[in-house]
């Protein structure tokens, strides 16, 4: 624990103009991302007595190491780069709300030739017009089919569009009159993406101009005695009704609003928003929080704000945006959705009439979903810390393990030796901190010696970590006859009990040294690094070998305040180091089952990894060493010749003929391919018929 007054800024350093400041940990993360009008007057805040802070607010300040800040000329700019710091850093004192579910939307590809209607879920993309979000898929469904009877779109796949233009024939939707079959010409280019837009105008709220046009239309064709098509285009209005009826209006003066809502306790905090347009409700979301910082609701609300517009344009921001309580610099956060909008926003309490009667309806909902989440959390939450406190217990530990990381090895007889590293966090899967690793040190199956391995190439990184950042100072070089010796930290632990290292020393390894799956070290600049923070235990997928090896690879490297443990397949038996006997956890022990989750996750990704591998080296072709050869020219040799085998019966000449190959690149191809033998021939072992080789995956 940290004491504030360590790092406190100087008297006079902290300007008194608005800005954006940063926590950071011991480790240089950042943790904490604040803005404010006055930085001197804010950052103050945080360095007077412990004892009158928040207790979430005195958790972060001696969590922190150091302060920074950054000026700014508005209260917006500050507004804008808070927001893009909190996406970018991620930091763990931060509210950060997390949606319930991934919510479905409709949307139409404007950005295709073809535009096409479809369910989509995740990021937005430009170019295509959202509506929603809906509550499930079906419902976006149901609304579809009943609208393509009016707006006949392409809702196809691009796999489906392109076979049904190369025959000729449109797909099932086109015969039935729901797809107007741009596919084989049916309408022009012009004319279905004119069907797209007026498809979004009538989401989009514009409704009656449609309706009102089918019903003339039908009146006109009754009259001229066309009662085959007036019955049509009656079942046209209806479905659009139908449509209508989904969702319901709630505001009669034709709104565009979006209603927030947050229900709270000391905790947690969970928000609903409610998407109006054309006064009906269109759309729905809910998220949660914990609040790991000290703010009220008018905090939680621009937090919410940021979230929900940050990455949003235009239409996307509302013309009113209404909120329970509005945030402390109102003016600015105004103005940042303005910018944003591209024309004025008003963000404001609802007193009165209908708007106010609908928030009702949405706070309830955040109630309801806050009490919901509660229940959940409750039963994971205690399992999860029954379990970490289990596995304290049974292996001597002094704290419950928050961080775990466990690793596997995969190989296919000895080929493609790979290794795996994930990471569980507090008991749940940090899958952005998985990492993998190819063997590197020696060929050939054996699991110990890559353990040993993968172990001490991943927490050398970390030292290597510790000490760019100086939390460990350097030694003095030696200078000897094979070069400096490598600075590092001095062991804190006993001296190692492994074999000693032989070779030349290894050269010093650069701030920003590349390394291949490992990955490399980025800036100091707080975020997330690969290798950067150590675990309070490491788990092998294993038995005593493999602990040992793991063990051994930790002593070398003078790392003693790490635990170690392997989780055997056979009997589920933990093992330890240097321990005759394996500890055996009860079957119901949720200790246990958290382990076989870590070790089988581990396993997933280990083989994961592992069969892309062997997948991409079974599809190598002799092809792919030929310098300047892209994919385009080697499937046009494949085309040409039909397979590698036929190439490499071709001259020179016959290989220039295929358009796009000159001489110097036909001569390439002959030379890579003489020196590359051609693999034996594949035999049926059930007839003994010799199978020649005719395609051209490889040779």
């Amino acid at each position: 624990m940290a004491d504030p007054s360590s790092y406190r800024p100087k008297p006079g350093q902290i300007p008194d103009s608005p800005g954006v400041y940063k926590f950071r940990d011991e480790h240089r993360r950042v943790i904490y991302v604040g803005k404010a009008k006055n930085l001197r007057q804010r950052v103050a805040n945080y360095f007077q007595d412990l004892a009158n802070l928040h207790p979430r607010t005195r958790t972060m300040v001696t969590t922190a190491a150091s302060v920074e800040w950054t000026v700014v000329s508005t209260e917006v700019e500050a507004l804008q780069l808070e927001y893009s710091w909190i996406k970018e850093f991620d930091p763990r004192f931060n509210v950060k709300y997390r949606d319930d579910k991934s919510y479905p939307y409709l949307a139409v590809t404007l950005n295709e030739d073809f535009p096409r209607v479809q369910v989509m879920r995740g990021a937005k993309k430009k170019g295509v017009r959202y509506f929603g979000p809906y509550g499930h898929a079906w419902a976006i469904r149901e609304t579809v089919d009943l609208m393509l009877r009016v707006f006949p779109v392409r809702t196809c796949s691009a796999g489906v569009f392109k076979n049904a233009a190369r025959t000729g024939r449109p797909c099932l939707l086109g015969y039935i009159g729901k797809c107007s079959a741009p596919c084989v010409g049916r309408v022009t280019p012009e004319e279905h993406r004119e069907l797209a837009e007026d498809f979004c105008d009538f989401m989009a709220g514009r409704t009656g101009t449609y309706i009102r046009r089918l019903e003339k239309d039908m009146m006109q064709a009754a009259e001229e005695m066309e009662y085959e098509r007036a019955a049509r285009l009656r079942d046209d209005a209806e479905a659009l009704k139908r449509a209508m009826e989904k969702s319901a209006v709630v505001l009669a003066d034709a709104t565009d609003a979006d209603l927030i809502a947050v229900a709270e306790d000391e905790l947690e905090a969970a928000l609903q928003i409610f998407h109006v347009r054309g006064g009906r409700v269109r759309g729905q979301r809910g998220w949660v929080t914990d609040k790991v910082e000290a703010v009220d609701t008018s905090g939680l609300v621009e937090h919410a704000l940021q979230q929900l517009y940050g990455e949003e344009r235009g239409d996307a921001v509302p013309k009113e945006v209404l909120v329970p309580a509005l945030p402390e610099d109102t003016e600015a956060v105004s103005q940042w959705l303005a910018e944003r909008r591209g024309s004025q926003v008003s963000l404001r309490i609802p007193q009165r009439g209908d708007k106010k009667d609908l928030m009702v309806t949405v706070q309830r909902n955040a109630q309801q979903a806050l009490g919901l989440h509660k229940t959940k959390r409750a039963s994971d939450l205690t399992t999860r810390s029954r379990a970490l406190e289990e596995i304290a217990e049974a292996l001597g530990l002094d704290t419950a393990p928050l961080r775990i990381e466990c690793y596997d090895i995969s190989h296919l007889q000895g080929d493609d030796v790979v290794a795996s590293m994930v990471v569980f966090e507090d008991g749940l899967a940090r899958k952005s901190e998985y990492r993998r690793f190819q063997i590197k040190g020696f060929e050939g199956q054996d699991d110990v010696r890559s353990m040993h391995e993968v172990i001490g190439r991943r927490f050398k990184r970390y030292l290597q970590e510790k000490e760019r950042t100086g939390e460990w100072e350097e030694q003095p070089t030696d200078t000897t006859a094979d070069g400096p010796a490598p600075t590092g930290p001095a062991p804190t632990g006993p001296a190692p009990t492994g074999p000693a290292p032989t070779g030349p020393a290894p050269a010093p390894v650069p701030a920003l040294a590349p390394a291949a799956e490992d990955g490399e070290p980025r800036e100091d600049d707080g975020r997330p690094k690969r290798f950067a923070y150590p675990p309070q235990l490491v788990v092998v997928d294993g038995g005593q070998p493999q602990v040992a090896a793991a063990r051994r690879a930790l002593d070398e490297l003078g790392i003693d305040d790490i635990a170690v443990c392997g989780l055997a397949k056979r009997l589920e038996e933990v093992w330890l180091p240097g321990d005759d006997d394996p500890v055996v956890l009860p079957r119901s022990s949720e200790g246990l089952y958290l382990l076989q989750r870590v070790r089988d996750e581990a396993h997933r990704f280990a083989i994961t990894y592992q069969r892309a591998k062997r997948a991409k080296r079974i599809r190598s072709s002799p092809l792919d060493d030929v310098s300047g050869l892209g994919e385009t020219r080697k499937q046009a040799l494949i085309k040409h010749f039909g397979s590698v085998k036929k190439l490499r019966q071709a001259t020179i000449d016959e290989i220039c003929e295929v358009p796009g190959i000159g001489r110097r690149t036909a001569e390439s191809v002959a030379a890579a391919l003489a020196s590359t033998a051609p693999a034996a021939p594949a035999v049926n072992t059930a007839t003994g018929e010799i199978i020649e080789e005719d395609d051209g995956g490889s040779s």
